[in-house]
């Protein structure tokens, strides 16, 4: 239902790597389609949000950095956009202040927010990962963070017990691709076909192509060895097929390197099994009714210290969200070619480890359902219910 709009709303928001973009540009439509009346939308956002209207303060680059040492290298210039920022919102301050991923970034900056602006209303859209590492973070926001849309099912609960912010379900983004990514008759005839079709997902990030190029061109050439012939598709961004081409090309099993999205979800519905870099893509393999081994590898100090601070004994979305150690993984010293062969083997041919995948895939539809609401649409709904309780 659209809301009256008794004046123009003023909304800043704060996405700081790509998949931010895309939550945050989907909320600001839905909002904007609800609402019905004027909307100013400030902050920092890639070029999603700026098309659907955001002026950012400056690229959203600056705020990208990928594991510990990133961080530390980008810091001088984190810590001038976070006074930078701050400063936009308390010299003008807006209706609501939207935190999209991101979070040592937005929970710092909501901190200091809400020391100058103790009544303004703060949501953030994502929950952080208290339930992998940090879980102290919870009872942190509590503070400065007024409420949490949470993208899995289970986060309500996970943030209410750590002594979180209030939270509600929205629904993850990934469900209004279900449509798009379930498979057509003439896709399954490809799935069930011979050679199958098998799909390999390094990685969207350079540093993520460096550490598993070598090991998955391995366990590709293992399987051959071993009498499996398949057909190897790898869907990646336009930006990174030059990258990908270079990485690949010392495979002897070389893949058909596709590109954009509409190729990469008509690759998902015909593949039969596939080998995937952890990450928001393992949720999309298991909605698409892909088996799949996951697999990850980061810098050895790195795993060390995450070793100390992980609370989490699963590291795939779809075990979390199922509870159960469902898909194989295989991180850091067990990411070889023999043990990510041993994981593919089974999962190629019908059989139990195959349909054991299967089986548990088919529940996360009731699981994570919104009821048909598009998630966008329900993060939208509760922004405007809370800002209409103000």
């Amino acid at each position: 239902m659209t809301l009256p709009a008794s004046k123009p709303l003023d909304l800043f928001i704060i996405a700081g790597e790509e998949s931010g973009d895309i939550l945050g540009a989907g909320l600001m439509r839905a909002i904007a389609a609800k609402r019905g009346g004027p909307i100013a939308y400030r902050g920092v956002g890639g070029h999603r949000m700026a098309e659907s209207g955001l002026a950012s303060l400056y690229a959203m680059d600056d705020l990208t950095a990928m594991g510990f040492g990133a961080v530390i290298g980008k810091l001088p210039t984190i810590l001038k956009r976070m006074r930078q920022t701050v400063e936009a919102i308390v010299s003008n301050p807006p209706d609501v202040l939207i935190l999209v991923d991101a979070p040592d970034f937005t929970h710092r900056v909501a901190a200091r927010v809400r020391k100058r602006l103790p009544n303004l209303l703060i949501v953030k859209y994502v929950a952080p990962t208290v339930w992998v590492w940090r879980p102290g973070r919870a009872r942190a926001m509590h503070g400065s963070i007024d409420h949490v849309l949470a993208v899995l099912p289970f986060e309500p609960e996970v943030m209410h017990r750590l002594g979180g912010p209030d939270t509600t379900y929205v629904g993850h983004p990934l469900l209004s691709e279900i449509p798009q990514l379930q498979p057509t008759a003439a896709d399954l005839a490809l799935r069930n076909g011979e050679p199958p079709i098998l799909l390999v997902l390094p990685g969207s990030r350079r540093m993520e192509l460096k550490r598993l190029g070598e090991p998955f061109g391995k366990a590709l050439d293992l399987l051959k060895a071993r009498g499996h012939d398949f057909q190897l598709v790898l869907p990646t961004l336009p930006r990174m097929v030059d990258v990908v081409t270079e990485t690949t090309s010392h495979w002897s099993v070389r893949p058909y390197i596709v590109s954009g999205e509409a190729a990469k979800l008509a690759a998902f519905r015909s593949a039969r099994v596939a080998l995937a870099a952890s990450g928001t893509v393992t949720l999309e393999l298991a909605l698409a009714g892909v088996p799949f081994a996951a697999a990850y590898r980061v810098r050895e100090w790195e795993a060390r210290l995450l070793s100390m601070i992980i609370t989490t004994r699963m590291a795939t979305l779809p075990n979390i969200i199922l509870n159960e150690m469902l898909v194989p993984e295989l991180i850091q010293h067990d990411c070889t070619p023999e043990k990510l062969a041993d994981a593919l083997e089974p999962l190629i041919a019908d059989g139990p480890a195959r349909q054991r995948q299967l089986d548990g895939f088919a529940r996360l539809d009731a699981i994570m359902s919104t009821d048909g609401v598009a998630p966008s649409d329900r993060a939208a709904e509760t922004v405007l219910e809370l800002l209409a309780a103000r």
